[in-house]
């Protein structure tokens, strides 16, 4: 499958590549952002692959200006789904839709773990297949957290900016799962970070990060108390890290601000 490059631009010493390509599994044109970093251009190594899963209503412009990650972005035309912002379009949760008309194109979980990387490998020879990590912000750290969870093996790490970790248990989640997966509150559970957590087998080593100044932690939307809880119910909880930061907010000044050590928390797992 062949990629579109709208824009390449230099950036850090390396090219930010804009791309646009037909997808099958959402049945629409996807845009993301690929970072080559400078050592990409030998021909002697190949680079490990850090996805950055984006939040409600982001696109990839949001990581590439603000955040400086990669993301897989959207756009569909399917009746309601502009209605609201934290349903529809920008707010697939991650998940396959199995609920009409959703299910037709919202299969994020099979893009993001199965054709968008089937399609970058092949298509960008310097990037490593067998070294690939996860992360995410909101809506796009749930998602890092549970296609982790649910691929063991896939993913060398595992981190999180203010995720959304126990969907079933928030307004956002609550909306999203009974819109995209019916009533079932057992499947919900499938696709919930702490209910996942909970039934994990090996080590756990994952970075989360949640400002004590973001109005959606406050609102209970985030609830990383609860996936903590059951990391430590499980034996889960040895190499989670989860540090609440003093007054930061849940926008890209807080992610850019400790995207750092999240990308060194992958590089650790990338070049073990």
């Amino acid at each position: 499958m062949s990629f579109k490059t709208t824009a390449t631009i230099a950036s850090f010493g390396g090219k930010l590549l804009k791309l646009t390509h037909q997808a099958s599994t959402v049945d629409c044109e996807m845009a993301l952002n690929l970072y080559l970093p400078p050592q990409a251009s030998s021909t002697q190594h190949k680079v490990p692959v850090l996805f950055y899963l984006s939040g409600l209503t982001c696109t990839s412009d949001n990581c590439a200006e603000k955040g400086f990650f990669q993301h897989g972005a959207r756009g569909l035309k399917i009746e309601g789904q502009d209605d609201a912002y934290d349903f529809g379009t920008g707010a697939g949760f991650y998940i396959n839709a199995t609920q009409a008309p959703w299910s037709s194109n919202y299969k994020m979980e099979s893009y993001i773990t199965n054709e968008l990387p089937s399609a970058l490998f092949s298509s960008f020879p310097e990037l490593d297949s067998s070294r690939v990590s996860i992360t995410g912000h909101s809506m796009g750290g749930h998602g890092a957290l549970t296609l982790f969870l649910k691929n063991p093996g896939m993913y060398k790490s595992v981190s999180a900016f203010a995720p959304i970790a126990n969907p079933s248990k928030c307004p956002w989640g609550e909306k999203a799962f009974k819109g995209y997966l019916g009533e079932d509150k057992e499947a919900w559970k499938k696709h919930d970070a702490t209910e996942l957590i909970a039934g994990w087998k090996g080590g756990f080593d994952c970075l989360i990060d949640v400002g004590t100044g973001d109005n959606f932690y406050k609102q209970n939307q985030l609830l990383p108390e609860n996936f903590a809880e059951a990391a430590k119910a499980s034996g889960n909880d040895k190499g989670l890290v989860l540090r609440y930061q003093d007054g930061y907010d849940h926008s890209y000044y807080f992610i850019s601000t400790f995207a750092t050590d999240h990308v060194n928390h992958a590089a650790k797992h990338l070049f073990a």
